[in-house]
């Protein structure tokens, strides 16, 4: 069976800009990309907190060190300066993989400098296996 996990995580960024009239996608710090293990051209999820809206598209590096969170394309239309938001990314993992799983949560600050990396992992104890599933009754 192969499951969509989270794979990677930007956690409250602040999108410094929108640009309706750019081809499309995200434009992304190279430091929040590596750090987050986001790849260029890599689909990504994108929330923003404060207004609901949820737009996918694909991740290209901006100007490293500059904080760059930038909406490109009609996503301009519902992110603005100053909105905070979520990025993640997705993967397909076949259950053999999950143990392997490790996902970066990267927390920033007001500038989108990276303050905090946690790792989230899938351990053994998470995969049930028939032997593992006990009767309730």
């Amino acid at each position: 069976m192969w499951r969509t996990l989270c794979v990677g995580k930007i956690h409250r960024a602040v999108v410094t800009e929108a640009d309706l009239n750019y081809v499309g996608s995200i434009t992304l710090d190279p430091l929040l990309m590596e750090a987050a293990h986001i790849l260029p051209l890599q689909m990504v999820q994108i929330t923003n907190l404060a207004n609901g809206v949820l737009w996918h598209t694909y991740a290209i590096e901006g100007q490293r060190g500059g904080g760059a969170v930038c909406l490109n394309g009609p996503p301009a239309r519902h992110f603005q300066p100053g909105d905070l938001v979520v990025i993640l990314t997705t993967a397909q993992v076949a259950d053999e993989e999950l143990p392997e799983v490790c996902c970066p949560v990267v927390f920033v600050d007001e500038q989108n400098k990276v303050t905090q990396v946690v790792y989230h992992t899938l351990g053994k104890s998470h995969l049930m296996t028939v032997e593992n599933v006990t009767d309730p009754s």
